[in-house]
């Protein structure tokens, strides 16, 4: 199969869920322990991202496991129907024990979101991670998080610091801010809002961190509009690449 052809979704979570690992090394620039592997099952290979939970930095404001974070922004991505954040799957084995693995998305790593806002045919695809991140409670969405996929896709990448019930939105994608939001975007996010809670994200989340996320996505589509910057708190990460 070669390296740039994605493979179907079931047939990748398929593999990530239960693929032989093989470590091929950890990825440079990483705060915490993060490693490329190769999973393969029934003849087929494919690379992955693994973040285990051996690997994490404590945080203060954030509880261990942040690698169930990673996989409830795949599940909520899809629950959304907006296919933004490579598939995604925990597991209690692995050369480091628990952790997760997802997707390892061939791109053209010159590319981020300050590159591709410069594009405005982009613009669409990075407006749905900006909503994305609203309703996420993104804390670090950096700009080399946003990747030019080798199929053309725009994908969200690292989102540990997710999901928390505080504010705590850190962000460089203010682009956008006092725009109108896509009547299409808020459609989904309303269904989101109203439907009963998945249970994929229970299973990973804290239940007040699952109806907090209700909760945004519901006073997105009441707001109807790309947020401004909170000037009482920090809206950027750092470094914002």
């Amino acid at each position: 199969m070669p390296e740039e052809q994605r493979p179907p979704t079931a047939q990748a979570l398929t593999t990530l869920a239960r693929g032989e690992v093989e470590l091929s090394g950890r990825l440079p620039w990483s705060s915490n322990g993060t490693f490329l592997a190769e999973l393969c099952l029934d003849g087929v290979a494919m690379k992955a991202v693994y973040k285990p939970l051996r690997g994490e930095r404590p945080l203060w404001d954030f509880p261990d496991g942040l690698y169930r974070r990673e996989v409830a922004a795949y599940e909520l991505s899809a629950a959304l129907g907006w296919d933004l954040v490579p598939e995604t799957v925990a597991r209690e084995d692995g050369p480091y024990g628990a952790g997760s693995y997802q997707r390892f998305v061939a791109a053209d790593f010159t590319e981020h979101y300050f590159t591709l806002f410069e594009q405005p045919a982009r613009h669409d695809a990075l407006r749905a991670i900006a909503v994305f991140d609203l309703v996420a409670n993104n804390a670090d969405r950096k700009s080399g998080h946003c990747l030019l996929g080798d199929d053309g896709r725009i994908w969200g990448i690292d989102h540990g610091l997710c999901f928390a019930v505080p504010p705590k939105l850190r962000t460089v994608m203010w682009d956008f801010a006092g725009e109108a939001i896509a009547d299409s975007l808020l459609a989904d996010l309303s269904r989101f809002a109203t439907d009963a809670a998945p249970e994929a994200l229970l299973d990973l989340l804290h239940v007040d961190e699952v109806e907090a996320v209700r909760a945004r996505a519901a006073a997105v589509v009441r707001g109807g509009h790309f947020p401004n910057p909170d000037p009482d708190r920090r809206p950027y990460p750092w470094p914002m690449v």
